[in-house]
């Protein structure tokens, strides 16, 4: 061990000597907000520092001899709004480049510039919406580059505590929330998907794709639907405009390349590959399940000219898990070979392809643009059990095989009038779902085979308008907005008039650094394609005969916001919500908001929309952007989520969190190191009881190869609360032709334990076959197995820029 530290020691050394002064190239173009015409004239500074230019006649700038580093750029001109762009990262590799637009100030035009800060939202939703940069998902801690986990530490999002990337936003389940990445809807974020949420452990999204994320809790923009409790929406970064660079990460658990490059003189392409080797740590490590995640992305912009823009997308992932049956090979711990059995036992074997392919093509006209956006989306999901993983047609257990196929078309018109900001627009899509279905169930202390081919196309339409306005010398602001979504699925949900969306947000600017926030809308979210697509043993579409409907909540937001400095802020929110029309699983009795936070699938059972829920809760955050080597903060949320019971009886829902809290801190030192530290409080989540006697049954146990909940003490229990600190420690070095970030990422610093519900098991003999109990033939023995996780999780990894 002293040897390999003083080797790493020598290492960091020399390198630290070869490391020579380098600089980099920020270039990028000013446009007007209202016509994409491009603005002369305008100065962009690099904020306390003497790097500044101005554009030219054709709204060009470049700035060139920069050290690398971190910077806030501010962009400004007489007659308009100015702009800040938070924490621009300059590397001596890759030439940034940028697409600043600037809107013009209608009240008091060529007198004076109109100051903002860093946390200037759109207009169209002045409320419950957060903007994260990429330099703060490249350093948050824990998060292992991956948005879905940098998201977490905003105000009013929680997770489970298991290690996945479901997000449960104000109290909604993990399949109220929706993905965007270049105006092109993604329709999962993540590898190994839950099938009817939206949840997964690995993100696919490769993030040195991403220049900024606006991230929405409330207030949705009209044009972004299907959605009840957040909508993510991504813009990639502009290509490289000078010469080829390229990206190689290796992390904990995958190796990815990154290529960026110019095509044409005006036309710039990215694109990614990446593989995991999970596989092969997990084979090493004994675990029962083997891993395999592989993804593609690809994003190429083209500046037709200056009244035409199209960008092409491609995103693609190939996920694979095998289960381990060699694993007890050479064990003979009796409680690590019972919990290998447990996991064999309960877990299928499956791989999962899906794919997003898109173009978004912007034509601007005098005062604004014409979008059309073009895209296909397909998953294909298959899962496979055996009893006690024998595999022969007797033991067969479960065999699924289900697509989801989506041609998407939407259209907008934007059109900014000076004081009035407006578009209208209208979607269809084009959806095709298939469900092959082998599946043995308990219901109740009885089983069932489900044994269906279910075929299934249909349309989907939504028409959309949404405008803003500032009046009163500026002193409010508001958004009116509304939203129509209807399909032919059915009589009940074909009706446009049945799903109308009305929105409004209203900001009160009190001073030019605090202002009063409220807002409230209606918003709809058609049910799963696994729910409208079951059928019975007949063929019957059993849930559009039982007249499912679309899901749909009212939001209530009131909040207090102060921007003391341009890069300091504080938020109170308070916010209520009110569902109705949620699935109801009629097998089991409870609503389907409970569900979506485990692998597999949600819907795929018979269920009607007679469940209603609330949520509600306050929420206070603190955040500072990177300024003098100092970035940093926090936030609280108290949230109660309550759901209706089979007796029509609210009860904390599975995502009743009650308390989460998120501190976060970091400080760049000198010679480019970096520490970040975050830590974070999670309130115990409820969960519902086992019914002993019932999971014990012999018919019941060979079927579910796990212990069946009381849903008549629906999430009576509670966890304890959980709480972890993550740490992040960053050096970079800059040489010639190449850079080199090292990192090492602790999660879990202080190895905090994290309880879960216990596991039922039944107790097997020493042939690995379940005992009889000695009271009762028809049932086997059984126990209830500690599940506590929170063990230390380092990982060290490095991103080589060349």
């Amino acid at each position: 061990m002293n040897i390999i530290k003083y080797i790493i020691t020598f290492t960091l050394f020399l390198m630290t000597l070869l490391a020579s002064a380098q600089t980099g190239t920020l270039t990028g173009k000013v446009y007007n907000a209202s016509d994409n015409q491009p603005i002369p004239f305008a100065d962009v500074v690099l904020e306390n520092t003497n790097y500044y230019t101005t554009t030219d006649e054709n709204g060009f700038f470049s700035i060139e001899k920069i050290k690398p580093g971190v910077y806030n750029l501010l962009v400004t001109l007489l007659g308009y709004n100015e702009e800040r762009i938070p924490e621009v990262s300059i590397n001596n590799i890759r030439t940034q480049n940028l697409e600043v637009f600037l809107s013009e100030n209608t009240a008091q035009l060529d007198e004076v510039i109109v100051k903002t800060n860093a946390f200037r939202t759109k207009a169209e939703s002045p409320v419950s919406v957060a903007k994260i940069g990429i330099t703060e998902i490249m350093r948050s801690p824990g998060a292992n580059r991956d948005i879905s986990f940098v998201v977490r530490n905003l105000p009013g999002v929680a997770t489970t505590n298991a290690f996945r990337n479901d997000l449960i936003v104000r109290g909604g389940s993990p399949g109220e929330n929706k993905f965007y990445l270049d105006g092109i809807e993604i329709p999962n974020l993540n590898h190994f998907a839950t099938q009817g949420s939206s949840g997964g452990p690995v993100g696919m999204v490769n993030v040195n794709f991403i220049q900024n994320v606006d991230f929405y809790t409330g207030s949705f923009p009209a044009n972004r639907g299907n959605a009840l409790s957040s909508v993510m929406d991504i813009t990639s970064k502009m290509p490289n405009a000078k010469a080829f660079t390229g990206n190689v990460t290796i992390g904990s658990s995958d190796f990815g390349l990154t290529l960026d490059t110019p095509t044409g003189a005006n036309s710039g392409m990215l694109l990614s590959v990446r593989r995991s080797y999970l596989q092969f740590l997990f084979e090493a490590l004994k675990l029962p399940f083997l891993p395999v995640y592989n993804d593609v992305q690809y994003s190429h912009r083209f500046k037709l000219n200056d009244k035409n823009q199209l960008t092409l997308l491609g995103l693609g992932a190939y996920d694979d898990s095998k289960l381990n049956k060699n694993v007890n090979d050479g064990v003979t711990d009796t409680e690590i070979l019972e919990r290998n059995n447990f996991i064999l036992n309960r877990l299928p074997s499956f791989k999962q392809w899906n794919y997003v392919v898109g173009a978004n093509w912007k034509h601007f006209t005098e005062k604004g643009f014409h979008e059309f956006v073009l895209s296909r989306n397909m998953l294909d999901n298959a899962n496979e059990k055996y009893l006690y993983n024998v595999e022969t047609p007797a033991n067969l257990l479960q065999d699924y095989h289900s697509q989801e196929i989506e041609n998407k078309f939407r259209f907008q018109h934007t059109r900014n009038d000076g004081r009035w900001k407006w578009y209208v627009g209208l979607g269809i899509e084009s959806v095709k779902y298939t469900n092959e279905t082998f599946q043995k169930i308990s219901v109740g202390s009885t089983t069932q085979t489900l044994n269906f081919d279910s075929k299934l196309t249909f349309q989907k339409y939504a028409l959309f308008a949404q405008t803003n306005t500032s009046f009163w010398d500026n002193k409010w602001d508001i958004s009116l907005s509304l939203r129509t979504d209807f399909t032919d699925y059915s009589t009940e949900m074909g009706n446009p008039f049945r799903q109308i969306s009305p929105r409004i947000a209203l900001a009160y600017n009190l001073s030019d650094k605090s202002k009063l926030v409220v807002s409230a809308g209606k918003y709809y979210q058609l049910p799963a394609y696994t729910i409208l697509g079951y059928r019975d043993n007949d063929g019957t579409l059993v849930n559009k005969e039982n007249g499912v409907q679309y899901l749909n909540a009212m939001h209530y937001v009131a909040g207090y916001q102060y921007t003391p400095k341009q890069y300091f802020q504080l938020k109170l929110e308070s916010f209520y919500k009110v569902y109705k029309n949620y699935p109801f699983d009629l097998n089991n009795g409870i609503s389907l908001a409970n569900l979506g936070s485990d692998y597999g699938v949600i819907g795929n059972t018979p269920v009607n929309s007679d469940s209603n829920g609330r949520s509600y809760g306050v929420e206070l955050s603190g955040t500072q952007k990177l300024t003098n080597s100092i970035f940093g903060g926090f936030s609280y949320t108290y949230v109660r989520s309550e759901f209706q019971d089979s007796e029509g009886e609210y009860v904390a829902s599975a995502w009743d969190s009650r308390h989460i809290l998120n501190v976060i801190g970091g400080y760049k030192f000198n010679r480019d190191w970096e520490l970040g530290m975050k830590f974070r409080l999670l309130g115990g989540l409820p969960y519902t009881p086992f019914d002993l006697q019932n999971s014990a049954l012999k018919t019941v146990w060979d079927v579910n190869q796990q212990g069946v909940l009381d849903y008549t003490q629906l999430n009576s229990e509670r966890l304890p609360l959980t709480h972890a600190l993550d740490i992040r420690i960053d050096k970079k070095w800059y040489f010639n032709k190449w850079a080199l970030n090292l990192y090492l990422d602790i999660q879990n610093a202080y190895v905090s334990k994290i309880k879960n519900p216990d596991y039922f098991n039944v107790i097997y003999d020493s042939n690995g076959l379940p005992l009889t109990s000695e009271t009762n033939s028809n049932y086997y023995q059984y126990k209830l197995i500690k599940n506590e996780s929170g063990n230390l999780l380092p990982s060290i990894g490095l991103m080589v820029d060349f």
